[in-house]
């Protein structure tokens, strides 16, 4: 899976907003994997969104509705797996900040696993109610892709990798990002982005846009 945080700017690459407790990037997760399946010469950028992170409330019972309904729309779109027993928790802080700070040091220690353990985390949170707020858990699913877990811990628990991840919401809120999943390609011969999606779609029309974007690329190159 091709993910680098700094790509040339001059070489065509895609940056991908995201959040790891985000039921639609999640949906998106698939699609994600037939792109670099697809194009696997081609780079992502990874840049995590920010869902709603610092939460420090508990779900109650409005909450869990509306978010239940959401997994379930994602669900019927999809086709991904989720464990609704999450449902039954008591007390859970939906806050997005911890599980975000583990990509983002996944992305510090091996670039080229991020967006894997973008997925991995989603997966445990979504189809296997574990709680990816929780950093032992975080450390455990960045050893299930190789990373030193205690490496891991360490650089997960740095001020700089804190910052690093609040750079990440303030950058997603500078391109105007209001939603994900959100992907965007270039640069373009103006040296601007062109949006691919925002929000979900399925793969037949995020692969066929991306690849009339490469071709178009081309011919001005």
């Amino acid at each position: 899976m091709s993910d680098n945080p700094s790509p040339s700017p001059q070489n065509p690459h895609l940056i991908y907003f995201a959040d790891p407790m985000c039921s639609w990037c999640w949906g998106f997760a698939p699609v994600v994997e037939a792109i670099t399946a697809r194009y696997p010469d081609l780079a992502i950028r990874l840049v995590l969104g920010g869902l709603r992170p610092f939460t420090d409330k508990p779900m109650d019972a409005s909450a869990k509705g509306d978010i239940r309904n959401h997994w379930e729309h994602v669900r019927d779109a999809s086709g991904q797996p989720f464990d609704f027993s999450f449902f039954e928790r008591d007390g859970f802080v939906y806050d997005t900040e911890p599980a975000a700070r583990a990509v983002v040091t996944g992305r510090q220690l091996a670039p080229e696993k991020a967006i894997a353990l973008e997925h991995g985390i989603a997966r445990a949170f979504y189809a296997e109610n574990r709680d990816v707020t929780d950093a032992e858990t975080l450390a455990d699913l960045a050893a299930e892709l190789g990373f030193d877990r205690k490496a891991f811990l360490a650089a997960f628990a740095k001020e700089e990798t804190r910052q690093e991840t609040l750079g990440d919401f303030a950058l997603s809120q500078r391109a105007g990002v209001t939603g994900f999943p959100t992907l965007i390609a270039g640069p373009q011969a103006d040296g601007n982005y062109a949006l691919v999606t925002a929000g979900y779609q399925p793969p037949e029309p995020i692969l066929a846009r991306i690849g009339s974007w490469l071709e178009q690329h081309k011919a001005v190159a």
